[in-house]
């Protein structure tokens, strides 16, 4: 899970009366990981706008050698700014790093705006994102657009919720042809996407789950398909 925007989507428009904070459990069965992921996240709203970050921890995963411990921290953190409460559209910074087994994930800090849309009840709430990025060692001037959104039915038993991102960012991957010769494959483009369904038992536990798919995303070439069975916990 790179990101998981929950809070975010059923709470933005909300205004500051409401704020929420939960933890989240995911098992992955995707190819070569079979991996536990924890995601902490809050999100906060305000008069003057909104914050929001969260943390993922993935553990043991073999795949990438890693017997036991965390083989990947990952945090995010991001604060739109508004000055009256029907705003719609609100400037926005974030800042994203992190750590795969030993290796630092390149800092990356974003700036842009966000326009959200919903309806009277807020069951249904759709967010899009437009921002500058700039990757540290990488890319002085990149871009990248999110779509975030969230579905309730049922008063609020389901939830269909979940993000998806594009960005600009240079990857250079080696793949072995027939000859057994590594070929250089260069890409431009990141996509990432994480629809997500919930059953909400009640208004502190639910199950679900998410597909995380993504291209060219993680140091793995092309298009892959990745399943979760999850538990989230709201305090």
């Amino acid at each position: 899970m790179r990101r998981i925007v929950i809070a975010l989507v059923a709470c933005f428009a909300l205004g500051s009366a409401l704020k929420a904070q939960n933890v989240q459990l995911h098992y992955d069965f995707g190819e070569d990981r079979k991996m536990v992921t924890t995601t902490l996240e809050m999100f906060k709203p305000d008069k003057y706008g909104s914050t929001f970050f969260f943390v993922d921890l993935d553990y043991s995963s073999d795949a990438r050698d890693v017997d036991n411990g965390v083989s990947l921290a990952y945090w995010e953190i991001a604060r739109s700014f508004k000055w009256n409460e029907t705003q719609k559209f609100e400037p926005r910074v974030e800042f994203n790093s992190g750590n795969v087994t030993g290796f630092p994930i390149n800092n990356a800090w974003l700036a842009g705006g966000q326009y959200t849309w919903n309806n009277e009840d807020f069951s249904k709430v759709f967010t899009l994102q437009a921002n500058y990025k700039y990757i540290k060692d990488k890319h002085d001037a990149s871009f990248q657009i999110t779509a975030v959104w969230g579905l309730h039915f049922f008063n609020r038993k389901l939830s269909l919720t979940g993000f998806a991102d594009v960005w600009r960012e240079d990857n250079v991957f080696k793949e072995l042809n027939d000859g057994g010769i590594p070929d250089i494959i260069e890409t431009d483009y990141v996509f990432l996407a994480e629809p997500q369904i919930w059953y909400n038992t009640c208004k502190n536990f639910s199950i679900g789950g998410e597909i995380e798919m993504s291209n060219n995303f993680g140091g793995n070439e092309g298009f892959m398909v990745n399943p979760t069975l999850a538990a989230k916990w709201t305090f």
